[in-house]
């Protein structure tokens, strides 16, 4: 097994918070890897050691085969590295963003033309590539700011919560373009607070909170680890949502969820639903929906944690959580060396 990034016991420590407390990571060449976890649980710190903006205090990691301590240098020319808010210059145009860094990475006005050239059609923004980027919708941002991390090639890519503030439609269409560069080869690590996007995009999937591993493993062992099933009911008439709730309840021996028709709760056994089906037969209720289905990533998450992944507070922080806001992170980059692969 070729392994594009791999950490051992990786300590980080703000003053008397400990960011990270050993986290151990492996990324198979040519995956996508999910790095899951709420605000604060030290995600975008894995990401900034790895992409050698911040140095560990203890462990070590390579990323391409090269420590990145003693190879920060050779580490930076093998990635592209994406924040959580898009940061291009809204000033410029799109294709005047992507030339600016061509020209960072050394490339020559010409090179730097028809690479810019390329990545627009690829990301669907021709047609809109003489704008100033401020004048681009939220989506288009994050692509042009996508297309900015992949000027110099990068065979390796960080994606620190690519996809937060994005309406759902603008989202799946940034996912359809990262299995895109998968399928051509590129390494992803995915940080993400989103359950779905994990479960999308992602591989394998490593679950950290607080700074530690408690997970890992692909989203289909991730599911099969909780071991229960959901039984999901909903009501024709919302009037009888308090008598489903009820039954469920005293069926499953569990306090359900209730989010507006819906009732929800988890069951060990299967032959739940039947008696289930016969209970609201017999107190005369309609359902639109009754279903038994498998666990989701944010059933295992609460399994997990005993709090949902998508938890935050209004610093941007979880209550346990050690890592500073991430403040616009930039692209990691030599353009002295016009070293490849990463922003500048």
């Amino acid at each position: 097994m070729e392994l594009a990034i791999q950490a051992e016991g990786l300590v980080k420590r703000f003053g008397d918070t400990t960011a990270l407390g050993g986290v151990d990571l492996e990324v198979r060449t040519g995956t996508v890897l999910g790095l899951l976890g709420p605000n604060g649980a030290g995600k975008t710190t894995v990401v900034r050691v790895l992409a050698t903006l911040l140095p560990a205090d203890a462990g070590r990691a390579t990323v391409g085969g090269y420590d990145v301590v003693r190879d920060a240098h050779r580490v930076r020319q093998l990635i592209g590295l994406t924040g959580q808010y898009a940061s291009v210059d809204e000033q410029l145009t799109g294709t005047e963003n992507l030339l600016l860094i061509g020209r960072l990475l050394g490339l020559g006005r010409p090179a730097a033309r028809q690479r810019a050239k390329e990545l627009l059609e690829q990301f669907q923004l021709s047609d809109a590539a003489g704008r100033a980027a401020g004048t681009y919708s939220g989506g288009m941002r994050r692509r042009l700011d996508l297309a900015a991390s992949l000027v110099g090639r990068p065979p390796l890519l960080f994606l620190d919560e690519p996809t937060t503030g994005l309406d759902p439609r603008a989202r799946s269409e940034l996912w359809e373009m990262i299995r895109s560069l998968v399928a051509d080869g590129t390494t992803v690590l995915l940080t993400t607070q989103y359950l779905e996007e994990a479960d999308e995009l992602a591989e394998e999937i490593v679950v950290i909170d607080r700074g530690r591993k408690i997970a890992g493993g692909s989203p289909d062992e991730l599911k099969a680890k909780i071991g229960a099933q959901t039984l999901a009911v909903r009501p024709l008439d919302e009037a009888k949502v308090p008598v489903v709730r009820a039954a469920v309840a005293e069926l499953t021996r569990t306090a359900p969820e209730v989010k507006g028709k819906l009732v929800t709760a988890p069951v060990a056994d299967p032959s739940v639903l039947g008696a289930v089906v016969r209970r609201l037969d017999e107190e005369g209720v309609v359902v639109t929906e009754l279903a038994l289905r498998g666990s989701s990533l944010n059933e295992v998450f609460l399994s997990l944690t005993g709090r949902p992944a998508e938890e935050e507070g209004a610093g941007g922080r979880t209550a346990g959580g050690g890592e500073p806001p991430e403040n616009g992170m930039h692209h990691t980059g030599n353009s002295a060396s016009g070293g490849e692969g990463s922003k500048a």
